[in-house]
């Protein structure tokens, strides 16, 4: 039987949390095509004449907020997924269970690495799962383009599997809710709930990118999960940059808005993220809930990603064994 392996893939993250690391991190993931559609020439220059020198040293004060002991939050949380996910893998499938590992699409290891170190191991067939479950160009594209680049250059082409998207899965949604439901268990249900997803600008999706479309049906999904009515709940997106329209309505004017209309309480959660990140642990969990206080709120809670919870293993284990049988 060959050799298998799943390699996990998310975005990545500095090394540490200081301005030199941030900076190098965001040269690489900024400078990619997919990200920022831009001239090359002007963004070059924006990029590293203004950009990174106004914006390292602010980012690096985000990450240290919300560094952990062991090191970077998503890094330390990705292994224990790859740990927990090699586990419950190795109890169902015994010798026949692949290996599981872990790549950054930026930073390290990258995804070239892995493949290569995994290759030396004998491994011969290969699923990368890109661990943002609505599918975007900007984010699971930038790694097929990785992978159509270690094609273009292998001369024995590797055998490699993509699971593009995971949005829709049955699984993933009621892990969601589940998540809610333990959330609203532990500390009351709230007024609204706020379902925030990372945005892209809108020209992507009007130029064909289905991630809006991704995005909406995973809330509206995890909505109908929930019995929640149309006035229960909202979906937002957060995290824009720069002065380009991005996909509305926004976090942080829902969250004002709210606070201005009389509501005191909201449930927050972002499906777009499996592993807490600095997006989620800094920007929703602090930022925003410092804001939603300071307009007139005065219950913030926020539900973390699904990250490595039993359930949210046990559903990508299922996911894997459906892409790729073992």
């Amino acid at each position: 039987m060959k050799k298998k392996a799943v390699i996990l893939v998310n975005l990545g993250t500095p090394e540490t949390a200081t301005p030199s690391a941030v900076a190098d991190f965001l040269k690489s993931f900024l400078s990619d095509r997919r990200v920022v559609e831009a001239p090359r020439i002007l963004w070059w220059l924006l990029l590293r004449l203004v950009i990174i020198p106004l914006r390292a040293k602010k980012v690096a004060h985000s990450y240290r907020e919300i560094w952990w002991d062991e090191g970077s939050p998503l890094r330390v949380i990705t292994n224990r997924q790859v740990a927990d996910l090699q586990s419950y893998l190795l109890g169902e499938y015994g010798s026949n269970a692949p290996v599981v590992t872990q790549a950054m699409t930026y930073g390290k290891p990258s995804l070239a690495e892995t493949v290569l170190n995994l290759q030396a191991q004998d491994v011969e067939q290969f699923l990368v799962l890109p661990m943002y479950p609505q599918y975007s160009g900007s984010t699971t594209g930038a790694i097929y383009d990785q992978l159509a680049d270690m094609v273009k250059s292998a001369r024995n082409v590797p055998d490699i599997t993509v699971l593009k998207s995971f949005h829709d899965d049955e699984g993933y949604i009621r892990c969601l809710a589940e998540s809610i439901r333990a959330s609203w268990q532990q500390h009351g249900c709230h007024e609204k709930l706020l379902m925030s997803f990372h945005g892209i600008p809108q020209e992507y999706v009007d130029k064909g990118d289905p991630y809006y479309q991704h995005c909406l049906e995973t809330a509206t999904s995890v909505a109908r999960e929930l019995g929640l009515s149309a006035d229960d709940w909202v979906i937002c997106f957060q995290s824009r940059f720069g002065p380009k329209q991005w996909l509305q309505p926004y976090t942080d004017k829902q969250l004002a808005s709210w606070a201005a209309a009389g509501v005191k309480s909201v449930d927050i959660i972002s499906p777009a993220f499996t592993v807490d990140c600095l997006e989620t642990l800094e920007e929703l969990n602090l930022s925003y809930r410092q804001l939603f206080i300071d307009q007139g709120g005065t219950d913030y809670q926020y539900i973390p990603c699904l990250n490595n919870s039993p359930a949210f293993i046990k559903t990508l284990s299922r996911m894997i064994a459906e892409k790729f049988p073992l």
